[in-house]
């Protein structure tokens, strides 16, 4: 059986950003009914984006 062990939270830093509307409401209509809050949502959104942009930054 496996041992269980306490989950690592990575360290965060809090940022006030400011979204236009629809981009709300578009997230938001995308995680409905789902357990992705619209943190984790913008935070695997901006991950993907970086990852895209990554050859072009080298």
């Amino acid at each position: 059986m496996k041992r269980f062990q306490l989950p690592k939270i990575p360290s965060s830093t809090t940022k006030s950003i400011r979204f236009p509307n629809d981009v709300i409401e578009r997230v938001e209509t995308a995680i409905a009914g789902t357990e992705c809050s619209f943190t984790a949502f913008v935070v695997e959104a901006v991950r993907v984006a970086l990852d895209d942009l990554e050859p072009t930054l080298r």
